[in-house]
């Protein structure tokens, strides 16, 4: 096979990009990146070697001034959706499908391009948005650009991470490819639980929460499930697995854990009260790259506040590779068919 050309929409720091570039090696090169987060930029730059520059607001580009593709990767933003869905429905519409919305984008460049595989990753929640219309949009659009549309909600947990985290994915191969064995990945056997993730050191005490805003976790958890919530903050046990990862709210406060390693107490930042003593701390940005099952040669460059947001925000890396797997065999064989004929 020669080598494929793909393009990396939504790219954030490369997570889609990585898992296909394991998949398919040296037969896969990136000839397009779109992202118009800078920090998100700073961190992509600092592990792909590209001679391309990554271009900013996809909505502004023209889909002619991108070259020619094979692959389009696409984690687009599912905000987009509930904004577009507030501010004028799907009535302002590309074809008749969701102009509102940066899906739109996607699906006008490769209307254009015409690519073999178009991949997309999103939410658990996009299949109910909208009563599931906003998921019949998004499928009936890539069928009627003439793509045969496979989706799954596949857990991180089972790909050999500790993280529960169910996402949707999103295979659509052009109809003149033979797709008809493809099948999304099944679970690994593979049990690993967040002791097999957490830092060999001990971690800065920086990590490590002081008594009064534990104190403000403690009542704020008390208020919640005195109405019958269950939001707060939660302590994993570190033969479990973690909770997904997530930029908001309190992503960080719902993966806690109990690390009894540290000996020096002092504040390395300004903080009220004192360090806790029961050695609860929240996870690095480095554990949550291996949450995420990023390899540790991946390079974290930036401060924590913009990492943990890009993390959340990015995706598993193990379960992109082994979907992407079973892409390049649906691949492989269609063109030893090829080759027959």
């Amino acid at each position: 096979m020669k080598q494929l050309r793909s393009i990396d929409l939504f790219a954030g720091i490369g997570g889609i990009r990585l898992g296909f570039d394991q998949a398919f090696g040296e037969r896969i090169k990136t000839v397009f990146i779109s992202e118009w987060d800078e920090y998100a930029q700073k961190t992509y730059k600092s592990n792909f070697e590209d001679e391309i520059e990554i271009s900013g607001d996809i909505t502004q580009i023209d889909e002619k001034d991108i070259p020619q593709f094979d692959i389009c990767l696409a984690g687009f933003p599912c905000q987009a959706f509930s904004l577009a869905g507030k501010r004028m429905g799907f009535n302002d519409d590309y074809k008749g499908k969701s102009r509102g919305t940066l899906f739109f984008d996607v699906a006008r460049i490769c209307d254009y391009h015409k690519p073999k595989i178009i991949f997309c990753e999103n939410v658990k929640g996009l299949t109910i948005h909208d009563k599931g219309r906003t998921f019949k949009i998004i499928t009936e659009t890539l069928r009627e650009l003439g793509y045969t549309v496979y989706s799954e909600i596949l857990n991180s947990k089972d790909f050999g991470v500790p993280q529960n985290r169910e996402r949707i994915y999103i295979v659509a191969f052009r109809n003149d490819i033979d797709s008809s064995n493809f099948t999304f990945p099944a679970p690994i056997n593979k049990k690993v639980c967040i002791k097999d993730i957490i830092e060999e050191n001990p971690v800065s005490v920086k990590y490590y929460l002081s008594t009064q805003y534990l104190n403000t976790l403690i009542n704020h958890k008390k208020r919640h499930e005195s109405k019958g919530n269950g939001f707060g903050y939660e302590i994993r046990d570190l033969n479990g697995i973690a909770g997904a990862i997530v930029c908001g709210g309190m992503g960080k406060e719902r993966n806690l854990i109990i690390d009894d390693r540290l000996t020096d107490y002092t504040p390395v930042t300004h903080i009220k009260g004192e360090v806790n003593r029961q050695g609860i701390r929240k996870m690095t940005p480095r554990e949550w790259a291996r949450l995420q099952g990023f390899p540790d040669t991946f390079k974290l460059p930036l401060a924590d506040v913009h990492l943990y947001k890009q993390l959340g925000n990015s995706v598993t890396v193990p379960v992109i590779k082994a979907i992407a797997t079973k892409i390049k065999e649906v691949l492989d064989h269609d063109n030893a068919n090829q080759c027959k004929e």
